[in-house]
């Protein structure tokens, strides 16, 4: 067999390369296609040209890649601004044979919350060659055939599609048989072995023969298989099936074990020529994991667990064989039957986890992505959000949400929300995933401090000690952190003069007044302050309040007699009355006064 990979490959997958459609479907739907086996790091398209960014904003807006599912196939290269492979790919191995082999993801530019749908089309090249499974095969032949007689030939398998895949197939030269080729209604190739002379078992007893299988790629790939046709007695009657197609489905949840149906071929020879054996054809791994076919009774049974969202549906061919070895083909087609048995998955693709209070309507929170593996109404998904939530959910493009705020927040209000997102499918019994989002709403300076009253009254005694504590204020900030760390201050003012802040101070953290010296009430009476208390937000708020201070009055003054007055020389003040003074008589009038 040729090597699967040559320089001429290699010169079509750049031509494929740079050949390679794009085209826009929508605002927001980029399609590529890109040859397989590339070597990771290839370009697939410029995604920043195509999304009308430079190469150096990809990085600064977020731009990355949020699909989800299977290992990662593409990569984005930030310094060309290119989409990249990630690694081989082998289209095969993605798609199987499905004519068209697409690959979707999804692109996220983070900066507008915006997401990009991204199809590309993983292109067939020749890399496989025909195989037919086995090196060998015998087919025993009676030496009394007649020629013309056909005899079934093994198959070839190429995974490849199109003109890769298997195009026919070759016979080496010989005397007795030839080679002709069936078409089935399915497309597939069936070689048949054609006898052209009679034989003589006495003669020749086996025939070495060569099949060859051969694409139509560019170089031609081939694989080859022997053919030993070993002459035995006469059995003129190979099986015959039943039904050439047996159709059955299952519901994907069948137990392991369970029997799937049972093939049937009768053969009317006797003895060891009419005994049928059944057997799979060109059974591939996964056929051979899911089901089991008894030999002896055509039982097909379930080996391993179906899941419909691997597979939906199988081919698998069959085949019946006498004693001597004349078989018969048919096909079953195993159709998988959904059932609801995945819940819907959440990936959340961008995420806010703080807020401002301020922020407008519309902020968004979130943005991710909702998907549920099952088909049909199973795989149909709403989300939801409790409706007492100051927050709407959005779909926007494909399965994506959007998590925004609907109305204004505020933080001395809720200063924090834990939201539940409900993703639901359609299915019966409905199938749920909760996925839980934490939202932080970070304060602004929007509340000054205030006052629990409108003004103060406070009282302090005269002759008060200097520094003694005359009164406290207390202002509340609703706000947080600095936004709520409260100061006070005093209103500059004078009073008989002198600035106010010489009569009394408040401290700044705890709003405490003091007297800075003692107050005489005979001086001063009552003091009139402003308080301003003040938040340390940017820009900062107040609120002024006014607070009455009045002294009060002690006894610390002796009267003092204001007439009659004291002589100034030091000598005893004299008052006369006349000798004739009757009791009663007005001497004088003594007048005092206490302050």
């Amino acid at each position: 067999m040729a090597s699967p990979f040559c320089p001429n490959c290699r010169r079509l997958i750049w031509i494929c390369v740079l050949l390679g459609a794009l085209w826009k479907i929508r605002a927001e739907q980029i399609r590529y296609s890109v040859p397989e086996e590339l070597e990771k790091g290839s370009l697939v398209g410029n995604i920043a040209k195509d999304l009308g960014l430079e190469p150096r904003e990809l990085a600064k807006r977020g731009v990355r890649i949020v699909s989800r599912g299977r290992t990662q196939l593409f990569a984005l290269n930030p310094r060309s601004g290119s989409l990249v492979t990630a690694g081989r790919i082998d289209r095969e191995e993605l798609c199987d044979r499905s004519p068209k082999c697409v690959v979707n993801l999804e692109i996220l530019l983070e900066d507008k919350a915006k997401i990009f749908g991204v199809e590309v089309e993983i292109i067939d090249i020749n890399d496989n060659a025909p195989d037919f499974g086995a090196e060998q095969r015998e087919i025993k032949v009676a030496e009394s055939e007649n020629p013309g007689t056909r005899f079934p030939l093994p198959e070839a398998f190429d995974p490849d599609i199109g003109v890769n895949s298997l195009q026919g197939y070759q016979l080496n030269s010989n005397v007795h048989f030839s080679l002709d080729v069936q078409s089935g209604a399915d497309g597939i190739k069936y070689p048949e072995l054609v006898l052209e002379h009679a034989l003589d078992r006495e003669e020749e007893a086996v025939h070495h023969l060569i099949l060859t299988a051969f694409d139509g790629g560019d170089p031609v790939y081939s694989g080859t298989a022997r053919i030993l046709v070993t002459l035995v007695d006469t059995n003129d009657n190979a099986p015959v099936f039943t039904q050439p197609e047996y159709h059955i489905s299952v519901w994907e949840n069948v137990t392991v074990g369970s029997r799937l149906l049972t093939v049937k071929a009768t053969d009317p020879d006797e003895g060891a020529n009419g005994e049928v054996t059944y057997s799979f054809r060109k059974v591939r791994d996964k056929i051979s994991q899911l089901f089991q076919l008894n030999s002896l009774t055509g039982d097909i049974t379930i080996l391993g667990g179906l899941d419909y969202e691997d597979s939906g549906f199988y081919d698998i061919d069959v085949e019946a064989h006498d004693g001597p070895g004349l078989r018969a083909r048919s096909k079953v087609l195993v159709t998988i039957l959904d059932v609801n048995d995945n819940a819907p998955e959440v990936i959340v693709t961008s995420l806010t986890s703080s807020i401002q209070e301020t922020s407008s309507p519309g902020t968004v929170i979130a943005l991710f992505n909702v998907h549920d593996s099952d088909s049909g109404e199973n795989g149909l998904v709403t989300c939801s959000i409790l409706d007492n939530l100051p927050f709407t959910l959005e779909k926007t493009y494909g399965n994506y949400y959007r998590l925004s705020t609907h109305r204004a927040l505020d933080r001395e209000e809720v200063s924090e929300y834990n939201i539940t997102v409900t993703a639901t499918d359609h299915g019966t019994p409905p199938l749920s995933t909760e996925t839980y989002i934490s939202l932080n709403v970070a304060d602004v300076n929007d509340n000054p401090p205030a006052f629990p009253h409108a003004s103060y009254m406070a009282y302090i005694p005269e002759n008060n000690p200097r520094g003694a504590s005359i009164f406290s204020v207390t202002a509340h900030d609703p706000d947080s952190n600095q936004n709520s760390r409260v100061t006070y201050s005093l209103a500059e003012d004078t009073l008989q003069g002198s600035p106010l802040s010489t009569y009394v101070s408040i401290n700044k953290d705890t709003g405490v007044l003091y007297a800075l010296q003692s107050f005489d009430y005979e001086q001063v009476r009552d003091l009139q302050l402003l308080v301003t208390a003040s938040d340390s937000g940017d820009p900062p708020l107040s609120t002024n309040v006014s607070l009455s201070i009045f002294v009060l009055d002690q006894n610390d003054n002796a009267p003092e007699i204001l007439y009659p007055t004291l002589p100034t020389d030091g000598s005893t003040g004299v008052e006369l009355a006349p000798r004739s003074a009757e009791p009663g008589y007005l001497v004088t009038k003594v007048v005092a006064v206490d302050r």
